[in-house]
């Protein structure tokens, strides 16, 4: 059995996502100048939203959450963990066709329950035009998923960690193409989502092929394993579920202030990189990995991943998020405004940039703490935990809407996601010692927490002094690369000094 070894299977997502999450970033700056805050925008923003809100169901949440566990420890037993990787193929896909097609007709209503302010103007036919183009991505990208996670269970990660790439490498491509040849850039966009997602269930399909894992569907049958894997995975959806309902509130609260909801998609994709480079990676390499060691018993070492985990993740995380409420302003200007994106745009989106960047750290958290419970194959607590952040985001994203506006969905994402920490907290103390952070995490928290802080002084004070550049066209990019550059050299050298990280020991811990 090839081992899973953590820090290199990090940095292997962590590489895949970054690239992809550049790529994304060309691609949302792309949107932003072609579309603009307003109509096309708004209604792209919203249509593509769809899909992605049920790829969490069945995908990276409840998928992740209840297959990945029972396959990993199939794998770890040799007990026929193809045979069982087939009948959930063909279950899921059975699933997503019947959804597929529901949703297509009822596009309307979905629309309308998910983007109310949106009807009675022309934002609403659009946004069920584009809808009915890009909801089938969520058949193929589910089904990707599904061969992704075996593939992380047998410590091959390189493949679906490389899949987003391919969305990203051909909507930029696609609205590019659009753009040069004067056609319509935004028939463009929603065209390739769809196409996107039939080119990355074709790679990690290949992937794991090349694996040995041959998986291939079959005749859907219900079998105690296949009960099993509902049990688990629809409290794991209907949590995936909750934090969709989070989303939705928001974009309900936003819907009623046009560009509001272009402002906080923008702001969106500026916290998600780290958090997809850093939490996210974590949170795939880290449960297969506990799901074997609790298979074969040794808690000693389930604790060591997890405390090296948060330790990398941290370490990582925090400075970003320090960097996000900070310098929103620089960050957002420099990589939005252009085009049919303006200064008023600009200063909107860092608003709700540096109130993301506040809980940024407990959204990284999250991802850490809860494979402590899937890979238990517990998901019944944290649906229950979330269902309290959900109430919790609804009350002040609703109530603060009528006092300050759009902002308060931003507000209530945030305290809603260290409400969610908090309860994982409390709730994997019955766990024991495996599912606790060692001596040397706490001992290190602090001092990286204090080389954020002193790298959040010298970025304050340096952008002070670079504001006139950011005004002054193609100088505007240089200034925030120095910015960049020095903040992250101030961090290094503070974080070295203080003893928040030494690579070697993590690299040492590793391999242990």
């Amino acid at each position: 059995m090839r081992p899973v070894r953590l820090l290199s299977g990090i940095l292997t997502v962590g590489g895949w996502t970054l690239l992809s999450r550049v790529l994304g970033f060309v691609r949302d700056v792309l949107i932003a100048g072609f579309l603009g805050p307003g109509l096309l925008m708004d209604a792209f923003v919203a249509a593509f939203r769809l899909p992605n809100m049920f790829r969490r169901f069945f995908a990276e949440g409840a998928f992740n959450a209840a297959f990945v566990p029972m396959f990993s420890k199939r794998l770890e037993a040799d007990d026929d963990p193809i045979g069982f990787a087939r009948l959930a193929l063909s279950g899921l896909a059975l699933v997503l066709l019947t959804l597929t097609g529901l949703a297509m007709v009822f596009m309307p209503a979905l629309v309308w329950a998910t983007a109310e302010g949106f009807y009675g103007d022309p934002r609403f036919d659009l946004t069920v035009e584009y809808g009915r183009i890009v909801f089938p991505y969520v058949l193929f990208i589910s089904l990707a998923a599904l061969f992704s996670g075996v593939l992380n269970a047998a410590g091959r990660f390189a493949a679906a960690a490389a899949a987003p790439v391919l969305l990203n490498v051909l909507l930029v491509s696609a609205m590019s193409l659009a753009w040069w040849l004067g056609g319509d850039v935004a028939a463009a966009l929603v065209w390739t989502i769809p196409a996107a997602g039939v080119a990355q269930l074709a790679l990690v399909w290949a992937a794991a092929d090349r694996a040995g894992l041959r998986i291939r569907p079959t005749r859907p049958r219900w079998t105690p394993a296949m009960a099993r894997l509902v049990r688990v995975a629809v409290p794991a959806a209907l949590a995936g579920g909750v934090v969709q309902v989070n989303l939705l509130v928001g974009q309900l609260v936003a819907s009623n202030t046009e560009g509001a909801v272009s402002w906080l998609y923008a702001a969106d994709r500026l916290y998600q990189l780290p958090l997809g480079v850093v939490g996210i990676a974590v949170g795939i390499v880290l449960l297969p990995d506990l799901s074997r060691r609790l298979k074969s018993g040794d808690d000693a070492g389930a604790r060591l991943a997890l405390s090296r985990a948060g330790e990398v993740a941290l370490a990582l995380t925090v400075p970003c998020a320090v960097a996000l409420v900070v310098i929103p302003l620089p960050l957002v200007s420099v990589l939005f405004e252009r085009g049919a994106f303006g200064t008023d745009d600009t200063a909107a989106t860092a608003l709700a940039v540096a109130i993301y960047g506040l809980g940024l750290p407990a959204f990284v958290l999250q991802k850490i703490q809860q494979p402590l419970f899937f890979a238990r194959e517990d998901t019944r607590r944290p649906f229950q935990y979330a269902l309290v952040a959900m109430a919790i985001n609804a009350v002040i994203a609703v109530g603060l809407a009528y006092a300050i506006g759009w902002i308060a969905a931003a507000i209530a994402t945030t305290l809603a996601a260290w409400v969610m920490v908090w309860q994982l907290t409390r709730g994997a103390r019955g766990f024991g010692d495996a599912a606790r952070f060692d001596a040397r995490f706490r001992a290190r928290l602090w001092r990286i927490l204090l080389a954020s802080a002193i790298m959040g002084a010298a970025l304050w004070g340096l952008s002070v002094l670079l504001t006139p550049f950011f005004g002054m066209g193609g100088w505007r990019w240089l200034a925030l690369l120095v910015l960049i550059l020095s903040g992250t050299l101030v961090y290094g050298l503070a974080g070295q000094i203080l003893g928040a990280f030494r690579m070697r020991e993590l690299r040492e811990s590793f391999r242990r």
